[in-house]
């Protein structure tokens, strides 16, 4: 069941769109046919939801955010929609780049973001190693770290091991740990900070798998045209526009998301920089320098990747969550509708 939040910001965004309410509260009190994929239990949730303070501020953002993708000229241009499609909490079929949350008459799709940098939330090896890429993909031959600093891992597994109690039972090596032991592991280093003893340790480890992940990039990224592929999937630009229709930073977030035709007609790749950062945590920083063909000049997009264990330290596979670092507006192929 998706979060109360997210249900306000996508369900007001498009009833907005409609055109024929005074308000939220009239809207949902309505449960207009035009908004579809709705059951009955979610629009009870959503009335109280409506009607609470804690999300009056994403009430408020979302009816703004739909009334003007109706009246934008890049967007519905005054013409009210005749069914605005929620796809809720499942999940999409197959392989796709598009993020859509709404689709506006079977054609316009639309991604509902708010308050959120976070492009990507995959496996290191799905990302470093395959780019992104959609279809089949050979797995990962175990643990990330074990793979790509196996050294560090294990001095830092060890210093682990002499630091913690002795009756946890641990293994002297730690591609042997089992599950029962990463639920140990996982308890006693509940601590967003490592202990101070693991401090410098753990930033070595940090910095080898950071500067490892991103050579094992470099060596994927061995093409422009590679480089160039892996921008578009970073920055979700498929083959299909779509609008995303939310805030950042204190501001409105209304865009067109280009397609990679549209994207080469516009700009040009100079060239995609990755490299290890010196972090608490392992860190890939990537930039992106392309030349705005209008106006001849440069522009750099940014973004980071932490690499980190889901569910707590050692307790389940590490994933790679992708970042943008540059603001939304200022990307290139995020073009600003009004």
């Amino acid at each position: 069941m998706p979060a109360a939040r997210t249900e306000v910001t996508e369900l007001v965004t498009g009833m907005a769109m409609l055109g024929r309410f005074e308000d939220p509260r009239a809207a949902v009190a309505a449960r207009p046919a035009e908004v579809a994929n709705v059951g009955d239990q979610v629009w009870d949730r959503l009335a109280q939801s409506v009607a609470a303070p804690a999300y009056r501020q994403h009430v408020h953002a979302a009816w703004a955010n739909g009334r003007a993708f109706l009246e934008a000229h890049q967007g519905l241009r005054g013409r009210r929609p005749l069914v605005v499609e929620w796809k809720g909490p499942q999940q999409a079929p197959g392989d796709e780049v598009v993020p859509a949350d709404l689709r506006v008459d079977h054609v316009y799709l639309v991604s509902c973001k708010y308050l959120s940098q976070i492009l990507f939330n995959a496996s290191p090896s799905r990302l470093f190693d395959h780019l992104l890429r959609g279809g089949p993909r050979r797995a990962s031959a175990g643990d990330w770290f074990g793979e790509v600093a196996p050294d560090a891992y294990q001095e830092l597994y060890a210093a682990v091991r002499a630091e913690l109690p002795g009756d946890l039972g641990l293994p002297p090596y730690v591609a042997d740990i089992a599950p029962a032991h990463r639920a140990a592991l996982r308890s006693a280093l509940s601590d967003r900070q490592w202990p101070p003893a693991l401090a410098p340790v753990a930033r070595q480890w940090a910095c080898e798998v950071g500067r490892a992940s991103a050579a094992r990039w470099r060596m994927a990224l061995r093409s422009k045209a590679e480089q160039e592929a892996l921008l578009w999937r970073l920055l979700r630009i498929g083959s299909a526009p779509y609008f995303v229709l939310g805030t950042a930073d204190q501001r409105s977030l209304r865009l067109r998301i280009a397609t990679p035709w549209d994207w080469r007609q516009g700009y040009e790749l100079r060239r995609f920089d990755v490299w290890g950062d010196e972090a608490g945590q392992p860190v890939v920083r990537w930039a992106a320098e392309v030349r705005d063909r209008a106006a001849d000049e440069p522009r750099v997009v940014e973004g980071h990747v932490e690499i980190r264990w889901s569910h707590g330290r050692f307790a389940k596979p590490p994933e790679a969550k992708a970042y943008l670092d540059t603001p939304h507006h200022l990307v290139p192929g995020y073009v600003t509708i009004a």
